[in-house]
């Protein structure tokens, strides 16, 4: 990753790692990268829902990257594994994807490797992000 932080909402935070408690406790740890995900949250910066800025990817977000090489650009929401169903472009944030954008800002970019190699992304565009239009629920 470029950026050195990113900015994770409490709320976001704490589902996060719990989400990884409940994942290591029924046995299914080795089917995802758990260390990884833990790794980005311990290094980034946690912030109350009322004050991340609206251009911050958060949990169910719905952006637009671009491919720094392709030029293809990718339009998806960042949720939960059990919300993930990628024909509606719901990409897990336990997928490469997913971790690749959470908590960073609109003209971000960012390298990550994913299943076909290393990329470069660029977060175009957030279309809608819940803490900015007021739903702390999501």
């Amino acid at each position: 990753m470029i950026k050195d932080s990113i900015q994770v909402t409490s709320f976001d935070m704490s589902r996060l790692f719990a989400m990884a408690e409940q994942i290591r406790r029924q046995g299914m740890a080795d089917k995802v990268d758990l260390d990884q995900l833990e790794e980005e949250l311990a290094r980034s910066v946690e912030v109350s829902s009322d004050e991340v800025p609206s251009d911050v990817v958060t949990m169910n977000s719905k952006l637009t990257l671009k491919d720094l090489t392709s030029g293809k650009e990718i339009t998806c929401t960042l949720v939960f594994p059990q919300d993930a169903d990628p024909a509606q472009q719901r990409v897990s944030v336990l997928a490469p994807l997913g971790m690749a954008v959470l908590g960073y800002r609109v003209g971000d970019r960012i390298n990550w490797s994913m299943p076909h190699g290393m990329r470069q992304l660029r977060i175009e565009t957030i279309h809608y992000q819940p803490e900015a239009a007021g739903d702390y629920h999501l």
